[in-house]
């Protein structure tokens, strides 16, 4: 039995799955994860997980897919690399002090609007791949996240209505290098964007799978020591609200990811602050939403 439900009602179409990529880095395939937990490939199907695919009604097509071919698709090893759960997409948006224990961390007013910022979509990686310190870098930062997809073409949108645009959520860890982000000009994007910055997954569980999203516990570890352990309920502004208020600004694409900030425990917010080295192990979980863990490694 495959791991999505397909449920009728007078007017609804509920569909649950668990959606990953596996392979070498920008040739992965695409997989599913069975309720037994076994892994499938199912590259047989015909499409990536990228806009067309959200854009399509790619979930039910799979979805009705897999009631046929489930069973006869090959199994994916564990011993086999997991790239990101979705395609690079045309942005990664990020949402900045967005937690408020996070913000007084930092030495912030709680924000009255969201804080939009972009992460380089060259930046995207596995959830197990090393995390490369930049060259020169000496403030390389950690930031568990929760992130969403959006599911289709979204301007304009109302709070009402915003979650119609959410297709699945996903674990994100948002690297950040603090000196490049807040020495070096003023421009967040340059302490975000170093590539593996955007380890996604190990899965993207569609929105059915996850029964309240702003009720999730989120962590990280550093060697094995918390440091950052909270809730999603700490947010200050929400998934609806961050829809809305992106789409008055820019028009988001099916397959988009948005990020939704961090907790409080990042290494810049630590007395004395901390920040990764070489060796360092770095691993972090969001509830139902898997594991990941990095081995930080500098740039050679």
């Amino acid at each position: 039995m495959v791991s999505f439900s397909i449920n009728y009602w007078p007017s609804l179409l509920i569909i649950s799955m668990k959606l990953f990529r596996f392979g070498t880095y920008e040739q992965e395939k695409p997989g599913v994860i069975l309720a037994n937990g076994r892994k499938i490939d199912v590259s047989a199907f015909g499409q990536d997980y990228n806009e067309a695919f959200f854009a399509n009604d790619g979930i039910a097509q799979l979805a009705a897919w897999l009631n046929v071919h489930a069973t006869s698709c090959p199994e994916v090893s564990d011993s086999i690399r997991i790239g990101s759960c979705v395609v690079r997409p045309s942005k990664i948006i990020c949402i900045g002090l967005n937690y408020a224990k996070h913000a007084a961390e930092s030495g912030a007013a709680i924000p009255k609007e969201p804080v939009v910022f972009f992460k380089a979509t060259t930046a995207l990686c596995g959830p197990f791949d090393n995390v490369m310190i930049p060259k020169n870098s000496v403030k390389t930062d950690w930031e568990v996240e929760l992130a969403f997809v959006i599911g289709k073409k979204a301007t304009y949108v109302s709070e009402a209505d915003a979650m119609n645009y959410v297709v699945g959520y996903l674990l994100h860890n948002d690297y950040s290098e603090r000196e490049f982000q807040l020495e070096r000009g003023g421009q967040w994007v340059k302490g975000k964007s170093a590539d593996t910055f955007a380890p996604m997954g190990p899965f993207m569980a569609t929105k059915d799978e996850i029964a309240d999203p702003h009720n999730l516990r989120l962590w990280l570890k550093i060697n094995d020591q918390m440091l950052q352990d909270s809730n999603t309920n700490d947010m200050i502004f929400n998934i609806p609200t961050i829809v809305s208020y992106l789409s008055q600004f820019m028009t988001l694409l099916p397959g988009d990811v948005v990020s939704t900030g961090t907790p409080a425990g990042v290494g810049l917010g630590l007395k004395p602050p901390r920040y990764l080295k070489s060796g360092d192990v770095v691993e972090l979980g969001i509830d139902n939403l898997g594991l990941q863990r990095q081995v930080a490694v500098a740039y050679s």
